[in-house]
């Protein structure tokens, strides 16, 4: 009987103890398996091993929760595939995130220019946005890494596109290659800086749109036109270029996605008809 006893004390502890770190944040220490994920506080994203369409490839993303489960919004290794179940997402002492097949090799890792940590996490915001900080600060300035600055076919609220002059980087959307294969496509949505910045759509070299000008509120000929229910901002000075939009509200669901045809999309969710609503659709 005390056998059994303490084994039950040993498998709550487990639980428990899984549980309290499972929620939205990874230490030090700590790893997702396939099959397990991190949610964020809100419970509007989570974020694991997935497979798109069909395939059998096992790629780490970030997906919604709360709305349209499973529609997913950003993928790490999008050029690297892990071919089976065996995958895991940890983060080292340095706050460098790394996914591991089987055999222990590392399909993709991240990267910083930032010093490390005293204490990294990794945790899924509300936002979609997973990031490496401190754990105890929450300056988004010091963030030492965030998947918002490594877009892929999802422009999210809050997130930029744009140029960053001092460190050179680049933030853009990029198409999957196609509906069961996440890796970059042909078609960007970016900032251009001949002449006037403008945000553009490129299939390879080729602009086959302009966004317009800024006019203080939207850029006139944009997919992301002037709307009650979002506000947009186009930023430049001598640090960096960008064009970012966020929504009014936080009960509102909705995403920017380039497909893998070059169709650019705004879609809205509704909750009655427990549905995506496109309310901007154009092709090229």
């Amino acid at each position: 009987m005390e056998a059994f006893l303490m084994e039950l004390v040993l498998c709550l502890l487990l639980f428990f103890t899984r549980r309290t770190w499972a929620i939205d944040t990874l230490t030090q220490g700590q790893s997702i398996k396939d099959g397990e994920t991190l949610v964020s506080a809100g419970g509007s994203f989570e974020l694991g091993f997935f497979s798109p369409g069909n395939s059998k490839s096992r790629y780490v993303g970030i997906w919604y929760k709360k709305v349209s489960t499973g529609t997913v919004v950003w993928v790490a290794n999008r050029e690297n595939l892990v071919s089976d179940a065996s995958g895991v997402l940890s983060i080292n002492e340095k706050g460098i995130l790394s996914i591991m097949n089987g055999t222990k090799g590392i399909v993709w890792s991240s990267n910083t220019s930032r010093n490390s940590a005293e204490e990294p996490i990794a945790q899924l915001l509300d936002s979609g946005n997973f990031v490496v900080k401190d754990r105890n600060d929450s300056d988004s300035e010091n963030f030492l890494w965030q998947s918002f600055d490594h877009p892929c076919d999802t422009f999210l609220p809050g997130m930029k596109i744009g140029i960053n002059f001092v460190t050179g980087s680049e933030r853009h959307a990029s198409s999957w290659k196609n509906t069961e294969d996440p890796a970059p496509g042909i078609y960007t949505y970016r900032v251009d800086l001949q002449g006037y910045p403008q945000v553009v759509v490129k299939k390879g070299a080729d602009i086959l749109f302009r966004a317009g000008s800024w006019n203080g509120l939207y850029l006139t000929d944009g997919p992301l036109a002037v709307n009650p229910l979002f506000s947009s901002e186009f930023v430049m000075n001598e640090n960096e270029v960008y064009y970012t939009y966020n929504v009014q509200n936080n009960s509102i669901y909705t995403r920017f996605l380039l497909n893998p045809s070059g169709l650019t999309q705004r879609t809205l969710w509704n909750e009655r008809t427990n549905n995506w609503e496109i309310s901007i659709s154009q092709g090229y």
